[in-house]
């Protein structure tokens, strides 16, 4: 079945050779997809309305960046966090419980997981615990009006199952970028 299928073993091999860079191509690494993270998740504070459609890639360069190194991709996402505190700090509600999260999350899984069943379940858990904390501990709007403040099992599925669906997407998309990519960074 696709989802119990191993993924190959070339994220292994590249993680092994970005260890292999010195601690400065490292670091320079981590803060440009930092940049390019933060500038993404800022586009919908600066381009309204086409910009809410270009602020969940900011998950991308955080997802890479932790598929190449866990640390790296930690600091990045917490240099994200400071980037957008400086840029736009409305999007600091969203960022760290969402869309950095899921970068983090499905990155890491990465490293520890091989089949895509347990990388997407990973993500889907983080996601969903982002946004149930935002929604329910920080009461923030994140899903708009129409969803209550009051805890929901009916609402607390639907967004795992959205949740589940998204990251399916995001593994699919890291594993087309990450063949792309790993030539040009490493």
């Amino acid at each position: 079945m696709y989802f119990l299928r191993s993924i190959s073993d070339d994220i292994q091999v590249a993680q092994l050779q970005f260890r292999n860079l010195t601690k400065t191509r490292m670091l320079v690494l981590g803060a440009f997809l930092a940049c390019l993270a933060a500038v993404l998740q800022a586009a919908g504070g600066f381009l309204p309305g086409i910009g809410y459609f270009i602020s969940p890639f900011a998950t991308l360069p955080i997802l890479i960046c932790a598929m190449f190194s866990l640390s790296v991709g930690v600091m990045s996402y917490f240099l994200t966090i400071l980037l957008l505190f400086i840029l736009v700090p409305s999007e600091l509600n969203v960022f760290p419980f969402t869309t950095g999260l899921l970068g983090i999350g499905i990155g890491g899984a990465f490293s520890f997981f091989k089949k895509r069943a347990s990388i997407i379940f990973v993500g889907a858990i983080l996601l969903t615990t982002g946004i149930i904390s935002l929604l329910y501990i920080f009461r923030f709007p994140v899903l708009g009006p129409a969803v209550s403040y009051s805890f929901s099992y009916l609402t607390t599925g639907g967004i795992f199952l959205f949740a589940l669906f998204y990251n399916w997407l995001w593994v699919e998309i890291a594993l087309f970028f990450f063949k792309r990519l790993r030539g040009f960074i490493i």
